[in-house]
């Protein structure tokens, strides 16, 4: 069992350097395209023409393979973890910008009217009234988002041991040792299982009103 977590000693991570550096990959650009998700959601919310077209755009991106986002992203960003987050960024819009939309249009009208008697504006509704309502579509969305991202950055290691624990695919063939395969697909979906759990988690403290 010890094999499973011994790394050959000419790499240049450990077993949990990789296992960090694989959440690192995954989950900034989940982050990074919530931040983008939101205002461009609300923008669809609000000029409701833009949802078609934005939807349009962001599902063409992400049918594009992610080893042919990386191999056009080389001359830009080298092979460096820039190249693997930029597409795992875009990767996330097709995803989290319906999931904001459709949590916002899930809030009650009754309770736009009540906010709007009660002297809220139309920000101060949105980030008091609509996104905490929207929580659980959100939170359904980022599970989704994030349990795919965790899974795709094994790819970059076809472009420069860019992979984190699926750098561990390759070295098995290269040092003969399948334990080092078995170590990174067990561990990718570990971590997927538990950054899930740890998701539904936070849903649930955000919304303890809400049914589980």
């Amino acid at each position: 069992m010890s094999s499973f977590f011994r790394m050959p000693s000419d790499l240049q991570h450990s077993y949990l350097g990789l296992v960090a550096w694989h959440l690192q990959l995954a989950l900034i650009p989940v982050l990074l395209g919530l931040l983008i998700a939101l205002p461009f959601g609300q923008l669809c919310i609000r000029f409701r023409w833009l949802y078609a077209p934005m939807l349009g755009v962001t599902t063409v991106l992400y049918a594009i393979p992610s080893l042919a986002f990386f191999v056009v992203l080389i001359d830009w960003t080298g092979q460096s973890d820039t190249t693997v987050m930029i597409p795992l960024t875009i990767y996330t819009l097709v995803i989290l910008i319906p999931a904001i939309i459709d949590g916002v249009r899930s809030v009650p009208v009754e309770t736009h009217a009540a906010a709007t008697a009660m002297g809220f504006g139309s920000a101060r509704r949105y980030f008091q009234i609509d996104l905490p309502i929207a929580v659980p579509a959100i939170i359904a969305g980022l599970r989704v988002a994030t349990v795919s991202s965790i899974s795709l950055v094994s790819v970059g290691a076809l472009i420069g041991d860019q992979g984190a624990l699926g750098n561990l695919l390759e070295d098995a063939t290269q040092y003969h040792r399948p334990i080092l395969a078995w170590s990174s697909v067990i561990t990718t979906a570990v971590l997927a299982i538990l950054i899930d759990g740890l998701l539904v988690l936070l849903r649930r403290l955000l919304t303890p009103w809400a049914a589980r």
